[in-house]
């Protein structure tokens, strides 16, 4: 089986085709604006690498959030497209739970928690024990992200807020060097789900800086 995953939800863009879960072909970019640009040319790289065509994918899985407004509809737009083209089934991956694993699989640790910069001293905040999310994806201030993490216990500390909860957390929390999620990893845990029936869309844990008057605020929502 061929799955192509993408990822341009948060500080990076990224690309992965894995085949019976082998990796063919990954690329990943550290950036913080410009994922429109090079969403689809990379998407060309990694199937060029691969020598594959896209009629030879049998899925598909991207980021859905939590992220940037704009990075989360850029994937997502990018790979429902695709989906309604080749008909193929759309795997959704949170950002936080692919960097959640790729902490894990770094430190050897059985447990991680994910603190992702959330602006506004905020933290977005996964926690996970082995293939379980014991909590989901969360938007807190920083503070009480921290709080919950030290009542989890012990584990791998991942995300762009890691270094400075450790410094609050001590020595016996493992600090991980994954501060981005990575579609090699969007890839692999689509790989552990069911087959979606519909696609997903993205997940929203708080309101735009600016909205329309009279707009509903956004939760977890299909993209137009």
């Amino acid at each position: 089986m061929k799955l192509l995953a993408v990822d341009t939800a948060l500080g990076g863009c990224s690309v992965a085709l894995l085949e019976d879960g082998a990796v063919r072909a990954h690329v990943f970019e550290a950036m913080d604006r410009g994922h429109a640009e090079r969403l689809a040319p990379m998407v060309d790289q990694v199937m060029g690498r691969a020598g594959e065509v896209f009629a030879a994918l049998d899925r598909l899985a991207v980021t859905t959030g939590p992220g940037t407004f704009t990075g989360q509809r850029v994937g997502l737009a990018f790979m429902r497209g695709l989906r309604l083209a080749l008909k193929i089934p759309l795997h959704g991956v949170t950002t936080l739970d692919a960097i959640a694993a790729a902490a894990m699989a770094q430190t050897q640790q059985e447990t991680c928690a994910v603190l992702h910069d959330a602006r506004r001293a905020e933290a977005y905040l996964l926690l996970k024990r082995g293939p379980v999310v014991v909590q989901e994806p969360v938007v807190l201030p920083f503070a009480d992200a921290v709080s919950r993490v030290r009542v989890f216990g012990p584990c791998a500390l991942a995300g762009t807020g890691a270094a400075q909860a450790r410094e609050a957390l001590g020595p016996e929390f493992v600090l991980s060097d994954m501060r981005q999620p990575d579609a090699l990893w969007v890839a692999r845990l689509a790989l552990g789900q069911p087959v979606p029936e519909a696609a997903p869309g993205p997940l929203y844990l708080r309101p735009p800086d600016a909205k329309l008057p009279g707009a509903k605020l956004p939760g977890k929502q299909a993209l137009p």
